[in-house]
């Protein structure tokens, strides 16, 4: 037993059972404990591996496709030049590498990294040093100027409320105890079910997920934008409307049990970009994560790297452009949510 499943225990034993969204928030961003806050997520060493860390090309080509968008909008400045859950740096490392040729384009950015993990914001620091970094807790710190913003799987670690229709009323999952472990349940029916359109219409055994903490980072986002203009470009597994129980744990990159060790895996779920839309309420585009960076000339820029390549690394490239494209890997599973001011064009990218 982990340190925070006894806390956790010890909690709901005293208080009652506590939702899905509390789970995920003591189990990730505990002070002492938290998956974050304890240990590095990220690459061989971690349980996942990011876009970012499967291969330069990925931030490369983001990063060019933010840089063309601040031109179209007249190459504002000062702007920010934003992340959502940068990890250790890599993809706003690539983003500044492949834009160092845009004239003014770095003299005008306020490079700004909103992250919560101490850790993590020591080794952003030093990944991207010397570049002159703000760090933020939250969104909604953003300065009140143009924004152009990456969020590649942020969206997906925040915490999500679950329900379920059992053919007459809703019923939230909980987490409680069952002879003295934790153990997931549902609640008493309630009243009346959230009002969107994922909770219309359901069928006997319909989850619908919800994600509340989505709601001021959107809107720290949109405001921005709407005011001063700017582009956001979101990343993450999901799909349009949510629909499913997709609650799940990564440990040493394979699926595990969410309530096994708090603390020690990482807690997802998918990400229902309907809800971002909606919630943004600016002109959008929204495709598959592959359509987007072939479009954005991922073939060629893989072509013209493999060029002299030894052999040893070459393998390993071509793996990570089919890992990022393909249908069967991350092509499909991954979608991309444009944003962008009123009256401004969509980012490269998108038809």
């Amino acid at each position: 037993m982990t340190v925070l499943a006894d806390l956790l225990i010890r909690q709901i034993a005293a208080t009652g059972p506590i939702t899905l969204a509390d789970y995920m928030s003591q189990c990730l961003l505990h002070p002492a404990h938290g998956y974050y806050t304890t240990r590095p997520p990220f690459g061989a060493e971690g349980d996942f591996t990011t876009a970012p860390e499967i291969s330069q090309m990925f931030g490369e080509l983001l990063g060019l496709a933010l840089a063309q968008s601040w031109l179209d909008q007249g190459a504002p400045a000062p702007f920010t030049l934003a992340e959502l859950g940068p990890g250790r740096g890599t993809l706003m490392a690539d983003v500044l590498r492949a834009t160092r040729s845009v004239p003014g384009f770095h003299d005008a950015a306020q490079i700004t990294l909103v992250e919560a993990s101490p850790a993590l914001r020591a080794a952003q620091t030093q990944r991207l040093h010397p570049c002159p970094l703000h760090h933020l807790d939250v969104a909604d710190g953003l300065p009140d100027q143009p924004l152009f913003l990456l969020a590649n799987e942020f969206f997906d670690a925040l915490p999500i409320h679950q329900f379920h229709f059992d053919g007459r009323h809703w019923r939230e999952r909980l987490v409680g105890l069952r002879d003295g472990k934790l153990a997931l349940g549902l609640s008493d029916p309630l009243p009346t079910p959230p009002a969107t359109p994922a909770f219309a219409d359901p069928a006997p055994g319909q989850v619908v997920e919800l994600c509340l903490a989505a709601g001021p980072v959107m809107q720290a986002i949109a405001t921005r934008i709407r005011r001063h203009g700017g582009v956001a470009l979101i990343v993450d597994y999901g799909g349009w409307r949510s629909s499913g129980d997709t609650f799940q744990a990564l440990r040493r990159h394979a699926f595990a049990d969410p309530l096994a060790e708090p603390g020690r895996a990482d807690l997802t779920a998918h990400v229902d970009f309907e809800a971002l839309a909606d919630l943004a309420a600016l002109p959008m585009r929204y495709d598959e994560q592959g359509a987007v960076l072939r479009r954005l000339g991922i073939d060629a820029r893989a072509q013209r790297l493999a060029q002299n390549m030894p052999a040893d690394r070459l393998q390993s490239h071509l793996a990570a452009h089919r890992r990022l494209t393909d249908a069967s890997e991350m092509g499909s599973l991954f979608k991309v949510l444009a944003l962008h001011g009123p009256g401004t064009p969509p980012p490269p990218g998108f038809v």
